[in-house]
C-alpha cells in the first residue's frame, strides 16, 4: 500500500485522495466466528495504520462502513480521524431529504400516497434539523409501487436478534433506550453493546439528545413502520416461530376491531403454543410478566400501528395500549403462578389505566391476560368495556366481562 501511494503521488503529481468503502465488510462477515473477526480487524488495523504513515502523499482519507468500531480496536494508529456520524453539517449526507423527493423524485410519486411513503421510510436522524429516507427502500418502492419492507428483507438481523435476547433485552426495552455518545461507539469483536448494535445497524435512530453533566445523551427509538414491523417480526421469529401462522390474515386487527373476545383469545392460545418448550423451559425469564408483554408486544408492533407499550399514568404504568380506529384497548399481563386469579383485569380497572384514554365517541376494552409459565396457556382472559359516551374519571365498571372458564 505505501509503494502505491508513493507511485501514484509521483505519477499525478498531485497528492492522493482515499476512498474506503465498507471498511468493516471483513469483520462483520465473520462476525459469528470471533478468531475469523479478530485476526481480519487485525490484518486491517495494518493497513489503516500504512494510511498514517504516508500522510506526505495523501490529501484526504474518506472512510465509511456500517459499524464504527473503537480507535483503540482498529485505528490505533490512525489517530487524526474526524467523526462525521453525529455531525449536524453532514446529518443528510446518507439518506434523501424531503427536497430531494420534491425535486429529483418528482416524477415518481403520482400514485403514492407521501404520508404513507413518509412513515415506511423516513425518521433517522444524525442531530440535523431534519430526518432522512432510507435510499435503497425508496428506489425499491419506485420501481415496485408496493409499500414493503424493502431495506429490512436485504438480511436477517440474527446476530442482532441473539444478541438481545442472550442480553436480556426484552421487545419494550427498544422504546426506551438512552445512551451516550460513548456507549454507541462501543463496538468491537469481543464487545458489542446492544445499543450500538442497533443504532450502528440503523434498527434505532436518535429521537433527541440533551446535554446534562457535561456530556451528551441520545435516546433511540424506531426511525419508521419498515424497521418497527421487520425488527419485531425477526424477534418474534426467535420467541414464537409460529406466529406467522397464528395470525394469518390479519386476524389480530380484525379480531380487534370487531371485539370478538373469544376469537382474541383463542388466537393468544395459538400464539403460545407456538412457542418450542425447550426453549421456554430454559428462559428463567418466563416467569416474568417481562418476557410474556415482550412477546405481544412485539406481536402487536409487527402486525399494527398506534402501539404504545408501559405507558405511564397517575397510578402506574399499563403493559400495552392500542389505539384501533376510534377505539383503545388496554393490555394487562400477569403470570398466574405470581398473582390471583383474575388479578389483570382487577388491576386495569382499580387503577383506571383506561381513563386517560377516555373520550366521546371512543370505547376503551380493558383486557386481562393472565398465563401459566408452566402449561404455556391463558388461564385467564378477562374483558371491561367502557363505553364511548362514558366521561372521564366516572366508574369504568365492565359493560361485558367473559373469564376463562376453568
Amino acid at each position: 500500500m505505501r509503494r502505491l501511494l508513493e507511485a501514484l503521488h509521483e505519477h499525478a503529481g498531485r497528492r492522493v485522495v482515499v476512498l474506503v468503502d465498507e471498511y468493516d465488510k471483513p469483520i462483520l462477515d465473520a462476525i459469528d466466528d470471533p478468531d475469523v473477526a479478530r485476526a481480519n480487524r487485525d490484518d486491517l488495523r495494518g493497513l489503516y495504520g500504512t494510511f498514517k504513515a504516508c500522510d506526505a502523499h495523501i490529501e484526504l482519507t474518506f472512510i465509511t462502513g456500517v459499524s464504527k468500531f473503537s480507535r483503540v480496536s482498529l485505528f490505533s494508529d490512525l489517530n487524526n480521524l474526524i467523526d462525521l456520524t453525529v455531525d449536524p453539517a453532514y446529518s443528510t449526507i446518507c439518506g434523501y431529504t424531503e427536497a430531494d423527493l420534491d425535486t429529483v423524485f418528482a416524477p415518481e410519486l403520482p400514485g403514492l400516497d407521501r404520508d404513507e411513503i413518509r412513515a415506511w421510510y423516513n425518521g433517522y436522524s444524525w442531530l440535523g434539523t431534519e430526518r432522512v429516507y432510507n435510499p435503497f427502500a425508496l428506489l425499491k418502492l419506485f420501481r415496485s409501487r408496493e409499500f414493503e419492507a424493502h431495506w429490512f428483507e436485504t438480511a436477517t438481523p440474527r446476530l442482532l436478534v441473539d444478541t438481545l435476547i442472550r442480553r436480556g433485552f426484552t421487545a419494550p426495552d427498544l422504546e426506551k433506550i438512552h445512551a451516550s455518545g460513548a456507549l454507541l461507539s462501543a463496538f468491537d469483536v469481543e464487545a458489542m453493546a446492544p445499543e450500538a448494535l442497533l443504532f450502528q445497524t440503523g434498527y434505532l435512530t436518535i429521537v433527541d439528545s440533551e446535554r446534562r453533566d457535561g456530556r451528551r445523551l441520545y435516546r433511540l427509538g424506531y426511525p419508521n413502520r419498515e424497521v418497527r414491523r421487520g425488527l419485531n417480526e425477526s424477534l418474534l421469529d426467535a420467541l414464537a416461530p409460529s406466529w406467522r401462522t397464528a395470525d394469518d390474515a390479519g386476524a389480530l386487527r380484525r379480531l380487534l376491531a370487531a371485539a370478538d373476545w373469544p376469537g382474541v383469545e383463542a388466537l393468544f392460545r395459538r400464539l403460545l403454543a407456538g412457542i418450542p418448550h425447550d426453549r421456554h423451559r430454559r428462559n428463567e425469564i418466563a416467569r416474568y410478566e417481562g418476557y410474556w408483554t415482550s412477546v405481544f408486544y412485539a406481536w402487536f408492533q409487527a402486525a399494527l400501528d398506534g402501539v404504545t407499550v408501559e405507558e405511564a399514568t397517575s397510578r402506574g404504568r399499563l403493559d400495552l395500549a392500542v389505539r384501533l380506529g376510534t377505539d383503545v384497548y388496554v393490555f394487562e399481563f400477569k403470570v398466574a403462578e405470581r398473582a390471583e386469579r383474575g388479578a389483570a383485569l382487577a388491576q386495569l380497572q382499580a387503577r383506571r389505566y383506561g381513563d386517560k384514554h377516555r373520550a366521546p365517541g371512543r370505547a376503551v376494552h380493558l383486557i386481562g391476560v393472565e398465563i401459566s409459565a408452566e402449561s404455556r396457556d391463558v388461564v385467564a382472559f378477562e374483558t371491561a368495556t367502557c363505553p364511548g359516551d362514558a366521561n372521564p374519571g366516572s366508574d369504568p365498571g365492565p359493560t361485558s366481562s367473559r373469564p376463562t372458564p376453568e
